[in-house]
């Protein structure tokens, strides 16, 4: 389909959402700066709707909402609110600097979370609908309401519901499958009942929110955008409650190649999807899978010699679309120890990252560095202390020394030091083994009562010299927090990732409103 031949009708708004459910995905909470810069990408990228986050949850979500309503160029800001009408107000006094604004507010509609969750009968809950809608509007035109848990709610009561929000004027109306029942075509139908029995249903955007608990949110997505949806709710990489959400760039890229089948297309500017993508995994600590589709390490990656054969031939034989085409390119080894400034940035760029000149000094250190301990540096290399540069830049502890005593004859034992907020403080550990006796010494310079949750390990590249990449997850009095970094020395590379982790950990601010964090869709 040619942009001549593209019609405002068959256009799909994106709604991405991984400022709010992606950010409420226990160990992915975001610093202000994070999320402002996550906002700033998605507005470049040319999202149509980001939910910026969930305004009455704390002082930082509505701090945050706010700021990005302030810097938004293009997008529409919008915040999600439940039904009450403080909630409603405060959501409306965060999103007011936007140029575009959105109230986004929900009500569960299901028989067992009217029974269990709201106590209320269905006839209270109707009456709720018209009423949040109502409020909603008196302060801006655009309106979202959401029947959560929609897809196990009785046909004709949503049918009920849909009519009342938007009769109250509700310019958008979303049926979330908030905890990943649903199958395609009994997704794509419910859509064809909302419009063939509900009036009004034609002249509003209808949209889908797809959890993945079943792997199928993506698939139920296109099928609900087939059935007469035109948002789509979306998130990076996919993150979010439980299984997560429809991923962003399967959805984006879905509709960009098959169009012959899924005649539909977005506004999204897909070179900038990869770049996107790893900077949500470095900020949350959340690695992608090589083999994700789109954007994972493998997305592009052929081994098989039929297929390398084939690719050698006609990229199109085993390709359906260009890694250019996401913003992600095939590794080389171009990169030495030789290498200038300039042709560092140049490289960073085709990677998909923009630094700004302080992190790009820091990130150039690292890299020369780095050059002096490998014989090569790979693109996966310079991706990883990138993000590691990115990920641990502002921790207020820092390693400074680490030596370790390992082997078969123990005991095991750490000697570390630390800067906490530019102060030294040093401590030595015996553990069993040498990554637990590393951990020890953390917890003696810093102490804590966070729990263990997680330690993963993997090589960025291949060879006895390649960089280690560590995942730390910790948990403390309910909050989860995940750190990474990478070196060349594991246990180095170990030692960072779980300050890093500790130090998200302690930065983050409890939410002040325990029912806040716990809704969704």
């Amino acid at each position: 389909m040619t942009s001549q031949t593209k019609s405002e009708k068959d256009r799909v708004v994106i709604f991405d959402t991984t400022l709010r459910d992606g950010e409420q995905c226990p160990g992915a909470t975001m610093t202000h700066e994070e999320k402002l810069e996550v906002a700033a990408l998605l507005d470049e990228m040319g999202v149509d709707v980001i939910e910026a986050g969930f305004p009455i949850a704390s002082e930082g979500d509505f701090a945050a909402v706010n700021e990005i309503a302030r810097r938004a160029k293009n997008s529409v800001i919008c915040g999600l609110s439940r039904a009450s009408p403080k909630d409603i107000d405060r959501c409306a006094e965060a999103i007011k600097p936007a140029k575009r604004k959105r109230i986004h507010t929900f009500l569960s509609t299901s028989p067992v979370h009217m029974k269990y969750k709201l106590m209320k009968e269905p006839h209270e809950v109707y009456e709720m609908v018209i009423g949040q809608v109502t409020r909603a509007r008196s302060h801006t035109d655009d309106v979202e309401w959401s029947a959560e848990d929609g897809t196990r709610t009785e046909h004709d009561f949503l049918c009920r519901c849909v009519e009342a929000a938007i009769k109250a004027g509700a310019g958008t109306i979303n049926l979330p499958d908030t905890v990943g029942y649903s199958y395609p075509t009994e997704y794509a139908d419910m859509f064809r009942d909302i419009l063939h029995n509900v009036e009004g249903a034609d002249r509003i955007i209808l949209s889908t929110h797809c959890h993945n608990d079943l792997g199928l949110a993506v698939a139920n997505s296109l099928a609900g955008v087939e059935g007469g949806a035109r948002q789509v709710e979306v998130a990076i990489n996919g993150i979010g409650e439980r299984a997560g959400n429809a991923a962003l760039e399967e959805i984006v890229m879905a509709l960009k190649v098959r169009g012959d089948a899924l005649p539909y297309h977005t506004g999204v500017e897909t070179q900038h999807i990869t770049r996107a993508s790893r900077y949500v995994s470095a900020i949350t600590g959340f690695p992608v899978q090589f083999n994700k589709a789109i954007v994972g390490k493998n997305a592009f990656a052929h081994e098989s010699g039929i297929h390398q054969d084939g690719m050698l031939k006609d990229r199109g034989t085993y390709e359906i679309m260009s890694p250019e085409t996401v913003g992600q390119g095939a590794s080389n080894l171009v990169m030495g120890k030789h290498a200038g400034r300039a042709g560092f940035r140049e490289k960073l760029r085709t990677l998909g990252y923009e630094l700004g000149q302080n992190a790009l000094n820091e990130a150039f250190q690292r890299f020369k560095d780095l050059a002096d301990k490998k014989k090569h540096v790979f693109d996966d290399d310079i991706v990883a202390l990138v993000d590691d540069a990115l990920a641990s830049g502002a921790d207020r502890i820092q390693v400074k020394n680490l030596r370790v005593i390992a082997g078969t004859e123990g005991p095991q034992e750490a000697f570390l030091t630390v800067t906490i907020d530019g102060e030294e403080k040093s401590a030595n550990a015996t553990g069993d083994g040498p990554v637990d006796a590393v951990f020890n010494a953390i917890h003696k310079v810093a102490p804590h009562e966070a729990i263990l949750r997680l330690f993963q390990v993997h090589a960025v590249t291949e060879g006895t010299d390649a960089q280690a990449q560590v995942s730390v997850r910790l948990e403390e009095d309910g909050r989860i927090a995940t750190g990474q970094a990478a070196d060349t020395d594991t246990l180095t590379a170990s030692a960072k990732a779980y300050i890093n982790a500790l130090n998200n950990l302690t930065a983050r601010k409890e939410k002040t409103d325990p029912g806040a964090i716990a809704s969704g869709f």
